[in-house]
């Protein structure tokens, strides 16, 4: 293999361990082929190299995750430091609101759902444990921005924008920073229908400490519910009383 290939096989590695995650059980290395768009001879190639190391396994049914998959996950948990603490935090949440609950976090300059009550694989949860590609319309995208360093938001909204998802969205980024600046005022950021209709969300920022003041590795975490937009108007205090208690409690 060319040096030049490195980098493309890499990316190729990654989108069939994505691939094989996405799937509701093992999938096989013909549908892995036609997922990722690459020869069945180059996917069983890097389908060995995975399996070796531990990412995946391989059974008679197809390709599924690997025992290395849950070691990785343990580790980001550690380096987090918080996330052990919200499997704890996360369940009490959801038990005392009936809403799915949500730990998030921004590191490295981009926004990641860490951990949900949700089941995993639930199609119907709108907030996956994944890279959140719809930040500044959700409410824990807004506690996350509004408790880093104006320069590190700066950067993450010079480089996702502020894209329209519904007619409630904020697309304008003074409008924007006002909203930031009600959510450090009263600390509670809400979402109604701004990154889905049907769909509204309430979070709270966790005290974490932030990385430098021009925001070079700044951290913030949240903790969040949500919940159909229909019942936000009935159930929002009561779900806001419990984020903020439990954000308290995880402070002290």
């Amino acid at each position: 293999m060319a040096a030049s290939d490195g980098p493309r096989s890499v990316e190729r590695a990654l989108d069939l361990l994505d691939a094989v995650a996405e799937g509701a059980g093992p999938v096989s290395a013909k549908a892995l082929a036609r997922r990722v768009g690459c020869s069945l001879s180059t996917v069983y190639h890097l389908l060995g190299t995975l399996t070796e190391r531990g990412h995946v396994v391989r059974t008679a049914r197809g390709y599924a995750l690997g025992h290395r998959v849950p070691h990785l996950h343990r580790a980001y948990g550690r380096q987090v430091r918080t996330a052990a603490a919200m499997r704890e935090v996360l369940p009490a949440v959801r038990r005392a609101t009936g809403a799915e609950a949500y730990f998030t976090v921004f590191r490295g300059g981009e926004i990641s759902v860490v951990d949900s009550t949700a089941p995993p694989g639930d199609g119907a949860d709108p907030f996956v444990v994944a890279c959140e590609r719809r930040a500044h319309a959700t409410a824990h995208g807004k506690a996350l921005l509004a408790a880093v360093p104006r320069a590190a938001r700066t950067r993450y909204l010079d480089r996702h924008g502020l894209p329209r998802l519904t007619a409630h969205t904020i697309t304008v980024r003074e409008e924007f920073e006002a909203e930031l600046a009600r959510v450090r005022r009263t600390g509670l950021a809400v979402s109604v229908g701004e990154a889905d209709d049907a769909l509204s969300c309430l979070a709270v920022p966790l005290s974490v400490p932030l990385d430098g003041a021009d925001g070079a590795g700044a951290e913030a975490q949240a903790l969040s519910v949500s919940l159909p937009t229909r019942d936000y108007r009935d159930r929002h205090p009561r779900v806001a009383e419990v984020l903020q208690r439990a954000a308290e409690r995880f402070a002290g």
